[in-house]
């Protein structure tokens, strides 16, 4: 691992695969860190010809934690009070791509995950000359209207776990709600990825600022029209955080987007699937590379 210094804050970061890989920019969700991407998956795309790049979003992992803001009032921010939020998703869009910047890295494919999703799409409509593709897995254009369902909601409304037991059955519980009911879960990847969150985590407020911060984001839809940037959408079926009609809002809001829906697949990418999202992500690369072509002859 390594740190960089992006927008005043120390960004944790990981680069696997080779310096002339395609690269491409891993986005986590919400409380997510670097870690949380299977080790396995980030081999896959090494092995397809990227250079993959993870990274701890601010306020969780190793990565500087705003505690000086305090927790926020995430009853204001559902009021309305867009301002009681200490930053926006617009911000953390402005941390990936100054990582990438930091990295010398001019222009990359972006892959983000439920709330990563929303930080690239924001990122694709800031930047689009910087953003190759864009993968919105499991996550939608800031429409309201998407609702968890209150049995998900219901595990962010629990005490923050005290010690590492508790965390693992915190763990658990979250992926009897949100996992895939077709497909098996992997008991021991989602142990050891519970003990590193809780030897990297530095502390729960970080994670209701992040809350803060989604509550606080603008629907989308109207601005993605004008995206034309290649665009994968993936969605499960049977996504009960972010149910599917998210994805499937998201690929109608985006000229370019293809939709993957995965019949039931959860609020998670489990492995048996992993074959058949990178050999779509491969195709909207492939796009994205191809977009980019006249430019490179030109130069």
């Amino acid at each position: 691992m390594s740190i960089v210094t992006v927008n005043g804050l120390d960004l944790t970061y990981e680069v696997h695969g080779d310096d002339e890989g395609l690269p491409l920019l891993m986005i986590s969700g919400l409380g997510q860190q670097l870690a949380g991407w299977h080790p396995d998956l980030i081999t896959a795309l090494v092995r397809r010809g990227h250079r993959v790049i993870v990274f701890d979003n601010r306020d969780v992992g190793r990565s500087t934690h705003l505690d000086e803001l305090g927790p926020p009032d995430l009853g204001a921010v559902l009021a309305g009070q867009v301002d009681a939020a200490p930053y926006r998703l617009a911000d953390m869009a402005t941390d990936a791509l100054g990582l990438l910047a930091a990295l010398g890295i001019d222009s990359a494919h972006l892959l983000g995950s439920s709330m990563g999703g929303m930080i690239a799409q924001i990122a694709a409509l800031r930047s689009p000359g910087r953003v190759r593709s864009l993968t919105s897995l499991m996550s939608h254009p800031g429409d309201h209207r998407v609702q968890p369902t209150p049995e998900a909601l219901a595990l962010f409304l629990r005490p923050a776990p005290r010690d590492l037991a508790e965390a693992v059955l915190a763990a658990q519980e979250s992926q009897r709600v949100l996992g895939s009911p077709e497909f098996p879960a992997d008991e021991a990847w989602l142990r050891r990825r519970t003990e590193i969150y809780w030897e990297r985590s530095g502390g729960p407020d970080g994670v209701l600022r992040q809350c803060a911060a989604l509550l606080a984001a603008p629907d989308r839809t109207a601005e993605l029209a004008g995206l034309t940037t290649p665009t994968l959408v993936v969605h499960g079926g049977a996504d009960p955080l972010i149910p599917v009609i998210g994805g499937r809002l998201t690929a109608v809001a985006i000229p370019a987007a293809e939709l993957l829906e995965i019949d039931g697949m959860g609020h998670e990418l489990p492995r048996p699937v992993w074959e058949r999202v990178l050999d779509k992500l491969e195709d909207v690369v492939d796009r994205g590379e191809a977009g980019r072509a006249p430019l490179a002859a030109a130069s």
